[in-house]
């Protein structure tokens, strides 16, 4: 990531005001935040043959993430994400994910014991659709908490069936409903199969549940780069269901996380348990 005061115009250069290399991608960000919640996370993901595979799996081993379903493959260089942030928070993405650096439907049913035998399966619908529907249809099967991250536009139906939770931004919640997120629509896509939904709304985030739903604000925190916001909303809502909270108290969870990761670049989390308890504790007017 580089931070810039302003993004230069074409022909001309600028100076980086902070510079940060560092693992990250949705399924990265969200398994350093589960680890950081006292969740052991196992990552299923795909990295190249080369060093900077090397650096970033000796990373994620340090952030307390299981590497060992990774996939090596041979040949390919290591995805790569590039973000530019300005000054105002705005951020550019330049990135390098070639389809070898992508998972297979092989390589998920390869990792059908590390999926199955998870607490949960977070599945970030980024994915190839094929990969995204194998590892939801083998978390389902095998009785787990299934997490869709995104909105499905392929095989929709039958991701919504294999669901429990899904997560997905404004624009997502947007796609998915097909148009502005109401309670009632959601209610309506609930018969779809999944039992809470969480959804971006434009002022905040929607919960909706089978006998209830909430709306809770963003809240107040200074947006420096939204960039890893949703990857602790995620998590936390994740870890919060895993704990056994309802789906209140998990919705103040996962918007309490979001807040603490919102304020600082780079979108790599850096959640607390005891400064997240206090945040939602204040969410809940306590």
């Amino acid at each position: 990531m580089l931070s810039v005061d302003a993004v230069p115009d074409a022909g001309s250069a600028a100076d980086a005001t902070a510079r940060r290399e560092q693992l990250g991608g949705k399924g990265a960000n969200q398994a350093v935040a589960l680890a950081q919640l006292g969740v052991r996370p196992r990552l299923v993901a795909v990295a190249g043959e080369d060093v900077i595979g090397d650096v970033l799996l000796d990373q994620a081993r340090r952030d307390g993430i299981d590497v060992a379903a990774v996939v090596r493959r041979r040949g390919a260089l290591t995805g790569l994400i590039a973000e530019v942030l300005d000054a105002d928070g705005q951020w550019r993405y330049v990135q390098h994910l070639p389809e070898d650096v992508l998972l297979t439907e092989d390589d998920v049913t390869a990792a059908r014991a590390v999926i199955g035998g998870a607490d949960a399966v977070l599945v970030q619908l980024q994915q190839p659709p094929a990969a995204a529907l194998a590892a939801a249809r083998i978390g389902h099967d095998a009785g787990r908490l299934v997490v869709l991250d995104g909105a499905p536009e392929e095989q929709r139906d039958e991701l919504l069936a294999l669901a429990d939770v899904v997560r997905a931004d404004e624009q997502e919640a947007e796609l998915l409903l097909d148009g502005k997120a109401t309670a009632e629509k959601a209610r309506a896509l609930l018969e779809k199969g999944p039992r809470l939904l969480a959804l971006g709304v434009e002022d905040g985030n929607l919960f909706v549940w089978r006998d209830g739903h909430l709306r809770l604000p963003l809240t107040d925190d200074k947006v420096v780069d939204t960039t890893g916001g949703g990857d602790a909303f995620t998590a936390s809502l994740t870890a919060a269901l895993l704990r056994g909270e309802d789906p209140a108290t998990a919705a103040r969870w996962a918007v309490a996380a979001s807040g603490a990761t919102v304020g600082h670049a780079s979108g790599r989390p850096d959640l607390r348990t005891e400064e997240l308890e206090k945040r939602v504790r204040e969410l809940a007017g306590g």
